[in-house]
């Protein structure tokens, strides 16, 4: 073979060599750039899948229709999907299915109420209910809670009236002319109307929890009617009266009555029908009053509550529901169930708006921000508190059995 043609095929095997190598580089980088499919899950569960949050099939998996619709409206925020298989809990879930009645929350977070069907009372811990005693109380008419200590003031249809002690499970007889029951904070004694037959015989008491060392705090002649029995927690305050000067139209001055004769500063309402709920320090106090303003339909305010301060900051929420529809969550927040439809005159009346159903709010009190909390179905709400340990609202119904939290 000559040089030459030597010469043309080595430089033809280079180059052939030369488009191999770069084909085989070309291909390489190619396939790195091309992810393979990810493999589909193994279908579980009833009906090949697991359940979305809700106990729906997760929209768009096979036998499902897609959702269609465009982006949603200024202002509304789209719902979080859920990927199948994760778990979302439900906004409300049951407590208990008893019949439960005269339910409070103690400073534990634990849900105590009265079982009509059994005579016992019950306490909620860590989603199982148990009895607080295996003593039976029958037609209990009325049930006044310590906060603090699970003990109770359990008043019969018969007028009597007595202390329980559910830790000791000791019991000690109230008289029977004593009424309008109240706990001091640290659930050690008790203030009370004691209604005697002539007005010279009726006053505002106080009794230690074990029947003793009663005390006559200020008379109640015929303004017993007047006079609303309930401990503040900062001790300060044993009573309202409503009692003070009206002050042109619709405005009144509610006085505040504490142990020792004190002359407070009056609290000024912008309405009739005041009713009631302080804050968890006693700072504060949340009240709702209905007047022509308002079509008499009930309004809340809040006020400063304690010493040279009673009366200041007051503010109107702009909410219209009662003061025992809401549940402090701290100083600074509030949960109220806020009725849908509220007839003119509910707030004279609250019979009338009794079975409307409630929306449940969170206010901020320092910005007044009310947002709306997500609840699975309708309600009417008969009582409501808040479980400052696990940050829950819990209610009773007025047509459902059972007890309920708001997992917030």
């Amino acid at each position: 073979m000559s040089p030459t043609l030597k010469r043309i095929l080595l430089i033809l095997g280079l180059l052939i060599a030369t488009i191999l190598i770069g084909l085989g580089l070309y291909l390489a980088f190619k396939k790195a750039q091309i992810p393979s499919a990810p493999a589909r899950p193994t279908p579980t569960g009833a009906g090949g899948r697991l359940p979305a949050a809700g106990g729906r099939e997760a929209p768009g998996d096979e036998g499902q229709p897609v959702p269609t619709g465009g982006l949603p409206a200024a202002g509304v925020t789209a719902p979080p999907v859920t990927p199948p298989g994760y778990y979302q809990p439900e906004p409300v879930t049951k407590i208990t299915n008893d019949q439960t009645l005269y339910p409070s929350v103690n400073t534990s977070g634990n849900f105590r109420y009265h079982n009509a069907a059994d005579g016992k009372f019950y306490e909620v811990k860590d989603g199982t209910a148990t009895p607080l005693a295996d003593q039976v109380f029958y037609n209990v008419k009325n049930v006044t809670w310590a906060k603090s200590k699970d003990k109770a003031v359990i008043e019969y249809p018969d007028n009597s009236k007595i202390v329980y002690n559910f830790e000791t499970k000791k019991q000690v007889s109230l008289p029977k002319h004593w009424e309008s029951f109240s706990f001091s904070n640290d659930g050690n004694e008790i203030a009370a109307k004691s209604i005697g037959l002539a007005p010279e015989n009726r006053w505002l008491v106080t009794t230690r929890d074990d029947g003793t060392g009663a005390k006559l705090i200020e008379p109640l002649g015929n303004n017993e009617d007047k006079v609303i029995v309930d401990w503040s927690p900062s001790r300060q305050t044993v009573a309202f009266s409503k009692t003070g000067d009206p002050l042109g139209a619709d405005r009144r001055e509610i006085l505040l009555i504490g142990l020792n004769h004190e002359n407070f500063k009056g609290l000024v309402v912008e309405g009739l029908d005041f009713q009631p709920r302080w804050s968890p320090t006693g700072q504060q106090l949340l009240y709702s009053v209905d007047s022509a303003r308002s079509n008499f339909k009930p309004e809340l305010w809040i006020a400063n509550s304690y010493g040279d301060a009673i009366g200041n900051n007051r503010q109107a929420l702009g909410i219209n529901t009662w003061a025992n529809k809401c549940a402090f969550g701290g100083e600074g927040t509030l949960f109220c169930a806020v009725p849908r439809n509220l007839p003119d005159g509910a707030g004279m009346s609250p019979a009338v708006a009794a079975d409307e159903f409630d929306d449940l709010y969170k206010i901020d009190l320092k910005t007044g921000a009310k947002t709306p909390v997500t609840l699975d179905t309708n309600y009417t709400f008969d009582s409501i508190s808040y479980d400052a340990s696990k940050n829950k609202v819990l209610f009773t119904d007025r047509h459902k059995n059972g007890a309920f939290q708001v997992n917030l």
